[in-house]
C-alpha cells in the first residue's frame, strides 16, 4: 500500500524541491558550527517538505481525477488509491505540516496556511490562465523562502532571489514537460502555454528562462555570501540544461523523460553539494544579507 502511495504522489519528484531548500538552509546557517543549524531543525525542515509535498501533490490528483482518467500519460494514476483514500491522504499530510510548522518557529507556523493555499492553487490555474507553469514554479519557489525562514525566524532578500529562481527553473522545464500532453490538452480545451504558443516556441521561452534562473543563482550567490565552489557549480548545472534542452528538441517523449528527471535532479543535487562544499571550505563563511 505505501508503494502505491508514493507512486501516486510521484515521491521520486521530491528531488525537484528539497535541494533548494536544503541550499537556503545551508546558506541561511553559514556562520553557524560547520554550517549547519541544529539536527532537530534539519529533520524539521525534511519532515515539512515531504508534508506540503504529499499534500500538494494529493491536492492535485483529486483536482485533476476525472481529467487524470482520460489522458492516456496519466490514466493509471487513480487506480492506485481510491478518492476516498486520497482525500484521507490530503488532511493527514496537510495537517502534519501544520504540525511540523508549530515546532520549528512561529513565523513559519503561522505562514504555514499561506504556504498550503499557494502550492494548492496551482492545481487549478490550468483552467482559467496559460501561465500555469509560473503558478507550478511559485508553488515550489516557497520551499527555500520557508527553510530561511525555518533557520532564521525572518525575512531576508537572498531568499526571495532564490525563490524566483526557483519559479522560473521549474516554469521553464514544465514547459518542456508539457509538450508531451499538446494533443490531450487541445482536445480538452485545458489552458497551457505550450497549446497557446505551439511547441517549438514554448522549448525557446523554457531556454530563456532557464538562463535568466542561472543570472538569479549567481546574484543569490553574491547576496548569501557563497564562494569559489558555489559558483564553479553552476558551470555543471549550465550543462545539465543544455543537455535537458538538446533532448526536448529532438521532441521525443523517451528523451523528454530521461532528460526532465536526470538533468533537474542533477541540477537540485549540485546545487546543495556545492552550498554544503563551500561552506565547509570556508568555515562558515559570511553571514548571509
Amino acid at each position: 500500500m505505501i508503494s502505491r502511495v508514493l507512486r501516486f504522489i510521484r515521491f521520486s519528484h521530491t528531488i525537484f524541491a528539497l535541494p533548494f531548500a536544503l541550499g537556503a538552509m545551508l546558506a541561511a546557517s553559514r556562520g553557524y558550527s560547520f554550517g549547519l543549524p541544529h539536527l532537530t531543525t534539519i529533520a524539521l525542515i525534511v519532515l515539512a517538505m515531504v508534508f506540503a509535498r504529499t499534500a500538494a501533490m494529493t491536492f492535485n490528483r483529486l483536482a485533476d481525477w476525472e481529467i487524470d482518467q482520460r489522458n492516456p500519460r496519466t490514466a493509471d494514476r487513480h487506480t492506485l488509491i481510491t478518492r476516498k483514500g486520497a482525500i484521507t491522504l490530503l488532511i493527514a499530510s496537510s495537517a502534519a505540516f501544520i504540525a511540523t510548522t508549530f515546532w520549528i518557529n512561529w513565523l513559519c507556523f503561522w505562514l504555514s496556511p499561506v504556504a498550503l493555499f499557494i502550492v494548492f492553487f496551482y492545481s487549478i490555474t490550468k483552467r482559467f490562465t496559460s501561465l500555469s507553469h509560473f503558478f507550478l514554479g511559485l508553488a515550489l519557489s516557497v520551499a527555500p523562502v520557508g527553510a530561511w525562514i525555518a533557520v532564521k525566524g525572518a525575512f531576508a532578500f537572498a531568499p526571495l532571489v532564490l525563490a524566483l529562481a526557483v519559479m522560473l527553473w521549474v516554469a521553464g522545464f514544465d514547459l518542456i514537460y508539457a509538450t508531451q500532453d499538446y494533443d490531450f490538452d487541445s482536445a480538452e480545451s485545458l489552458r497551457s502555454l505550450v497549446v497557446r504558443i505551439g511547441v517549438r516556441p514554448s522549448l525557446l521561452l523554457a531556454q530563456r528562462l532557464h538562463w535568466i534562473m542561472l543570472g538569479l543563482l549567481v546574484a543569490f550567490g553574491a547576496l548569501a555570501g557563497l564562494g569559489a565552489i558555489y559558483y564553479a557549480s553552476l558551470v555543471l548545472v549550465t550543462g545539465a540544461l543544455i543537455y535537458e534542452h538538446h533532448s526536448a528538441a529532438r521532441l521525443d517523449v523517451a528523451a523528454i523523460n530521461r532528460a526532465f528527471f536526470a538533468s533537474n535532479a542533477f541540477v537540485g543535487v549540485v546545487f546543495v553539494v556545492a552550498i554544503f562544499a563551500d561552506g565547509l571550505w570556508s568555515g562558515g563563511g559570511m553571514h548571509p544579507l
